[in-house]
């Protein structure tokens, strides 16, 4: 990239080197809040764009495991002499486990610690 020089008079005073001080520090800020408003477009466009697509992946998800709930409860059913109601029972039992075990597995997470600052700075003074 090349440097724009700008010619500079050896007899120009202090007000107006200040004067241009000024002008190119307005300018700045403005070209950097142009520059923010860009990304932040940008920015807001891919996340709309992510969101959209990980909405459409929640409801294919959710879909696909209907799908998956029906079939598991019907091959129970037909292994138990035609017996639906005992296929639909035990498919729900089945995912009421599952969901019991990542709640489980979630609220564990939160008990972790978070390596806040606080922690951090506890941890470097017992180090001294």
């Amino acid at each position: 990239m090349a440097v724009q020089r700008m010619p500079v008079d050896p007899d120009t005073g202090i007000p107006d080197l200040i004067s241009r001080l000024g002008d190119d520090s307005k300018r700045l800020v403005m070209d950097e809040v142009h520059l923010a408003k860009l990304e932040l477009r940008e920015g807001l466009s891919r996340a709309g764009s992510g969101a959209l697509r990980l909405g459409i992946a929640f409801g294919v998800g959710v879909v696909a495991m209907v799908a998956f709930t029906l079939l598991l409860a019907t091959l129970i059913g037909r292994l138990v002499a035609g017996h639906m109601w005992v296929g639909a029972l035990i498919t729900g039992a089945l995912e009421a486990l599952v969901g019991l075990w990542l709640i489980k597995r979630g609220l564990a997470a939160f008990k972790e610690p978070s390596y806040s600052l606080e922690q951090t700075r506890k941890v470097v003074l017992h180090r001294d």
